[in-house]
């Protein structure tokens, strides 16, 4: 019962997402359907050097190769070097209102192929678009900007990997919108999916880990038959810049085989609170928290996590910029990354004592970046973990360096 209301009250937050909308469209608040938010988060996708004039197919992408040399507690498995990723992407206008995009990734060379997103968007107005296909789930502001051009760093932020498992692609539909408050931007997206599934807890790690919910069966159909609600409401500024709050929750365990119940339905959340502005002389600050909470079968007790938080801070300031001429808007830049992820936020029972498994890091880096879709980067690594009981089980440090460009 209690899971049949959840999924009312998400359809009941659709519907009313999508009322408010054709409401401001059919009043003419919005006149204005040709604006483009350039600068937002939920605009990042359409936000690539490939897609050209209006009425013409674009096909582009970016690649992302990396080297790297860590040691931990003294043992290393020396330098490497790998092709990261290697990203095609296809635009098209299809009709008056319609626009078609879609990414394949390859990864890690060709040993992970994925359609990562593949979507319909039909413009109403710039208050109320419809979206339907394989979604980037509105879920912290990493998820929906994750190019690798666009970060001068090598690594994926820890907090956007583990407490929520970027990149995360799922099959649905829903609406998004932007409405214009004088000199603001309040943007908004909300969407039914397939959801994560099983693999948060049946993985090979023993631990929870939402990352492996992910792919497999997701984007085929769902294993429990009930949708996943996520959304993320965003206020943006020319001055201040932008800050969102997201959401997401639904059930992920296989509860039901050929009609019997084999389990209760158990579900999982996420919010974040993500964060980006530009300071004084260009000073770039961007920043994400996250929890996630995982509803687990009482027979797991403390050996896996119901509870997982983090975050990460960016801050990237430009230092240098070469006189060159065939590339004048040139800019070397220093950049700094403070980041924490607690995999288990939880107590044991016995002692109330906390339960550990954290990885504090810290990375400093240089990048240098001829045109802005292209961007060498060299970085510095320590991270520090310490296991459940809190003992300090590793300590990692090194460098990486890397080039990102658009194509």
């Amino acid at each position: 019962m209690n899971t049949r209301r959840r999924s009312n009250q998400s359809l009941t937050i659709v519907a009313a997402a999508f009322g408010l909308a054709l409401l401001s469209a059919s009043a003419g608040a919005q006149a204005d359907t040709t604006r483009r938010d350039s600068t937002s988060v939920q605009g990042a996708i359409y936000r690539r050097p490939f897609i050209g004039s209006a009425g013409s197919a674009s096909i582009g992408g970016y690649m992302e190769a990396d080297a790297n040399y860590l040691v931990t507690d003294g043992v290393t498995d020396g330098f490497s070097s790998e092709m990261r990723r290697f990203n095609i992407f296809l635009y098209a206008p299809v009709g008056a209102r319609l626009r078609f995009i879609s990414e394949l990734e390859f990864e890690h060379g060709t040993k992970e192929i994925a359609l990562e997103t593949a979507l319909l968007d039909y413009q109403l107005s710039s208050a109320f678009v419809l979206r339907g296909g394989i979604l980037l789930i509105p879920i912290g502001g990493f998820n929906q900007n994750h190019d690798g051009p666009r970060w001068e760093f090598v690594e994926r932020p820890l907090s956007a990997t583990e407490i929520i498992p970027s990149t995360l692609s799922e099959v649905g539909f829903g609406a998004n919108g932007r409405f214009f408050l004088g000199e603001s931007t309040l943007t908004y997206d909300a969407y039914l999916t397939n959801g994560l599934h099983d693999g948060i807890i049946l993985n090979r790690s023993g631990k929870t880990r939402l990352a492996e919910g992910r792919g497999g069966d997701q984007l085929e159909e769902d294993n429990n038959g009930s949708p996943a609600f996520s959304s993320r409401v965003a206020l943006q500024n020319g001055w201040l810049g932008e800050i969102g709050v997201s959401y997401y929750n639904g059930v992920y365990n296989t509860h039901k085989v050929e009609g019997v119940q084999i389990d209760v339905p158990r579900r999982v959340s996420i919010a974040a609170l993500d964060a980006s502005t530009r300071l004084w002389r260009g000073i770039d600050v961007r920043g994400e928290v996250a929890m996630n909470r995982v509803d687990l079968p009482p027979s797991l007790g403390e050996l896996q996590a119901s509870r997982q938080w983090g975050g990460f801070l960016d801050i990237v300031v430009p230092v240098f910029r070469p006189k060159m001429r065939s590339q004048k808007d040139a800019v070397v830049s220093a950049a700094v990354r403070l980041e924490y992820i607690d995999l288990n936020a939880g107590r044991f029972a016995s002692t109330n004592a906390r339960i550990y498994d954290e990885t504090r890091a810290i990375t400093a880096g240089l990048s240098f970046r001829p045109v802005a879709g292209t961007v060498f980067r060299a970085n510095y690594v320590r991270q520090a973990f310490r296991d459940m009981f809190g003992n300090a089980a590793a300590h990692t440090g090194g460098f990486r360096m890397g080039v990102a460009t658009y194509f």
